[in-house]
């Protein structure tokens, strides 16, 4: 048996480039792994289940963790099975890539129970056919995504940071957020692409989310309130996150914050890449080449 932690993101910044051919939009994002989990376990069985718990989510073929079990089976070259629990604790509809963190989680834990030995390099075009930010949850820490977000550079861990999340008792759905920016305002010209050393602290789905639910402003008006140096949504919501100095000054916030109906506030931290490797990679020896510390 294989037990695996699927680790939240927040999106410390993410800028819309413009629509694509294909219809997706081009973005720039950071991507930063934080202290929240999910669980799989994986054990052998002769055909493929899954089983949830902590959630009412689907345990069906709409369910990013089966899908990316049959991929991962389609690229070994036949059909395999496993027995998969996976144990919720990352709200849904978030913003917090929970879904992607789970079938990243998933082809790293497969890849080891069914030993198939594939690399770092050979699991990423899988994550990236499962998911567009499926691929940075095999990397960890911050990374820079690019294209659909598919598309990951790694970059070095900042100093920790303390966060509070809020998280409203209502999801968005990705493809409803990207509708609302498209029917907004037309700029002038897209935004110039980010230097890496450099990327702004913004959100260009905000307007666009608060458009559908204009309470998730008074949310990030609230966090700089009780002194959050940046205070986001983050990806497409609804988690609102305010980043603060210390953790002593995020649990005061959450205190002081944390009472309003229906929304709850989780304080937590960014995870640097080290640690990450540590409590989210298979044990020792069946870890892919070029994830092993």
């Amino acid at each position: 048996m294989i037990a695996l932690e699927a680790f939240a993101k927040v999106n410390r910044s993410l800028v819309v480039l413009g629509l694509r051919p294909d219809g997706y939009h081009e973005i720039d994002t950071l991507f930063q792994t934080i202290d929240l989990s999910d669980e799989i376990r994986f054990e052998e069985e002769n055909r493929l289940t899954l089983s949830i718990a902590g959630s009412a989510v689907p345990a069906d073929d709409s369910n990013l963790v089966l899908r990316a079990a049959r991929v991962l089976s389609e690229r070994a070259g036949g059909a395999r099975g496993a027995r998969l629990h996976l144990s919720k604790r990352i709200p849904v509809g978030a913003g917090l890539g929970g879904g992607s963190a789970d079938a990243a989680a998933t082809l790293l834990g497969l890849n080891a129970l069914w030993r198939l030995g594939l690399t770092a390099e050979e699991l990423r075009p899988v994550a990236a056919a499962v998911g567009s930010d499926v691929a940075f949850f095999l990397c960890g820490g911050r990374a820079r995504g690019t294209g659909r977000g598919e598309k990951i550079e790694p970059l070095p861990d900042p100093p920790d940071e303390s966060l509070v999340l809020f998280l409203p008792p209502f999801g968005m759905a990705t493809p409803e957020v990207y509708r609302a920016l498209d029917a907004g305002p037309v700029p002038d010209s897209l935004p110039p692409r980010p230097d890496s050393s450099a990327m702004p602290d913004r959100n260009d789905l905000e307007a666009a989310a608060e458009r559908l639910r204009p309470e998730l402003s008074s949310l990030r008006s609230a966090l700089v309130s009780q002194g959050a140096v940046s205070a986001r949504l983050s990806g497409s919501g609804s988690t609102v996150f305010g980043v603060f100095r210390s953790e002593p000054e995020a649990r005061a916030a959450a205190a002081a914050l944390g009472r309003r109906e229906g929304v709850r506030a989780l304080v937590t931290r960014t995870l640097p890449r080290a640690e990450w490797r540590r409590r989210a990679l298979p044990a020792a020896g069946n870890e892919p080449e070029g994830l092993k510390p």
